[in-house]
């Protein structure tokens, strides 16, 4: 009872086309992403408010390269399939459009640090042409895009089996003087040493630029509540 008198209270709306207040109707809930914080949806009568907190999915337009973008830039997303509550009420149809604007890059930087995105979502485009502003950001620790940490080990992994190669093409080269026995004690010198000159090579480098591909997915999460007007009949 407390928690729709609050409501009541955060959310007064006077609807001049239907002469009538805004009243609560029921609280229902998202299918709620892993480690969202929200899962809380209000209708009303007017309304589907999508609380703040709320995590959900949207993918990528077009390719986005780090490199290739700069702060102010916009940058197209969809929803790709129909967001519905656990109860069956439709908040948002498939093919959806959210806007984001970059606030930020940080190119990469030496000792691995990957570059990172910052975006902040401030629109949803539906598909009959009406749109709602909305304060979002990406669903991640730090809140900004960046590649994840298999991508960096593949770039440590790289770069210490290919200097590793060539610490073993090294060693054979020295051991191999006229007698063939010195090319197993040429291998065993440089092998090792070629890994661990790749390895801190790998770690002293610059990181990796973000890259995502068109149809990409990635989460986003609300930072205030998303009303979205109801459908009118």
């Amino acid at each position: 009872m407390l928690f729709a008198i609050l409501l009541l209270v955060s959310y007064p709306v006077y609807s001049a086309d239907c002469n009538c207040q805004e009243q609560i109707l029921s609280e229902q809930h998202m299918f709620s992403e892993k480690n969202a914080p929200c899962d809380k949806v209000v209708v009303t009568n007017l309304r589907n408010i999508i609380c703040k907190g709320n995590v959900f999915q949207i993918v990528f337009d077009c390719k986005f390269w780090s490199d290739k973008q700069k702060a102010g830039d916009r940058v197209n997303f969809t929803v790709p399939e129909a967001i519905y509550t656990q109860e069956g009420t439709l908040l948002i149809p498939a093919c959806s459009k959210v806007v984001g604007t970059v606030l930020k890059i940080e190119k990469p930087r030496v000792f691995n640090k990957n570059a990172r995105v910052y975006f902040k979502f401030e629109c949803i485009v539906f598909p009959d042409g009406s749109a709602m502003a909305m304060s979002a950001k990406p669903f991640t620790k730090d809140g900004t895009l960046k590649e994840g940490p298999w991508m960096t080990a593949g770039k440590l992994a790289a770069s210490t089996v290919g200097l590793g190669v060539a610490g073993a093409g090294a060693g054979v080269g020295f051991a191999f003087i006229p007698n063939p026995a010195k090319i197993g004690t040429g291998l065993a010198i440089g092998i090792p040493i070629g890994c661990s000159v790749g390895l801190i090579t790998g770690l002293v480098t610059p990181g990796l630029k973000y890259h995502a591909k068109a149809g990409e997915s990635i989460k986003l999460i609300l930072c205030d509540d998303l009303c979205l007007c109801k459908p009118k009949n």
